[in-house]
């Protein structure tokens, strides 16, 4: 890769922390209230400083796990970016929303912060077989103190022959992504494809990615699980100026020819069937973590 096609990152997101209140099966980083692995302030001010130096990022964002689990360093974090010039938004459950109100007092003291918009978790998994009110409370908050917000809903995967393709073939609708928690937990009883047809990965841009994901350990993650080196070691700024995605014993696999070539590279031979080019890719990443744990890490986001 020459130097003036060095990737052009545009947005940061946190993986602030990997605890979260709930533990759902389609979750694809297996978080859970006992998943540990949070951000200090000054590692987020570490990251912050090596956006503003990389210079084409103009956003961030919040996440986990689920960031309003510690909410003061959420806020202060929010502030901090703002104070830097980046725009800002946060994904959350919102299961601190147990009201309108309630839920203004939350995130009023976030937009005085400079919050630019918020993603809101709203499906089944959150809530199981009751009506989950706390993403329609805190949306309706955010609508009265003119916040911008949207809908994150995933539904569980279902089998619909009437959503076109080809005739007789079973669709796996409602968004789920087989990885994670989802790859284990989610895939029983789907349609399969042959193992041969997952030659390419439509998910990511491995040689322009757009934005990565960084957590408390300091894995910056092109993919869930799927790190282009660690920013405690190499400042993210380095890390970026230097990756080159063909010199990736993983990223140049899947960039080649998707997870199929990933197994035939280093000879992995997986029983069973797979759902889709998620469900093996991750299947084949997790059998090769001991191999390349510097790049197939967190442990944990593979069951570990």
């Amino acid at each position: 890769m020459e130097q003036n096609d060095k990737p052009r990152l545009t947005g940061v997101h946190f993986l602030l922390t990997y605890t979260c209140s709930y533990e759902c099966d389609h979750c694809f980083l297996y978080c859970s209230p006992q998943s540990v692995g949070t951000f200090t302030f000054n590692q987020v001010k570490d990251v912050l400083k090596e956006c503003g130096e990389i210079g084409t990022i103009t956003r961030i964002y919040f996440e986990g796990g689920e960031p309003f689990l510690f909410y003061p360093l959420l806020l202060k974090g929010v502030r901090t970016a703002v104070e830097a010039g980046f725009k800002v938004g946060i994904v959350t459950n919102c299961y601190w929303a147990t009201s309108p109100p309630d839920a203004e007092i939350w995130l009023k003291p976030l937009i005085d912060a400079g919050l630019t918009d918020i993603s809101l978790s709203d499906d089944s998994f959150h809530a199981g077989s009751e009506e989950n009110l706390s993403p329609k409370y805190a949306a309706e908050a955010a609508e009265t103190l003119e916040l911008d917000a949207g809908i994150i809903c995933i539904n569980p995967p279902e089998l619909n022959n009437d959503r076109g393709g080809n005739r007789g073939e079973p669709i796996v609708g409602g968004g789920t992504r087989f990885k994670g928690r989802a790859a284990d937990k989610l895939t029983d009883g789907l349609p399969v494809k042959p193992t041969g047809t997952f030659n390419s990965c439509d998910e990511e841009d491995f040689h322009n990615p757009g934005r990565v994901h960084v957590d408390a350990f300091g894995n910056v993650q092109i993919c869930q699980g799927l790190s282009i080196g660690n920013m405690w070691e190499t400042p993210l700024s380095q890390l970026m100026s230097r990756y080159e995605p063909q010199s990736h014993p993983i990223c140049g696999c899947l960039s080649r020819g998707g997870p199929v070539l990933l197994a035939k590279e280093y000879n992995v031979n997986l029983d069973g069937e797979f759902v889709d080019v998620c469900h093996y890719c991750f299947n084949v990443r997790r059998a090769l973590i001991d191999r390349f744990p510097e790049y197939l890490t967190p442990r944990p986001v593979y069951g570990l």
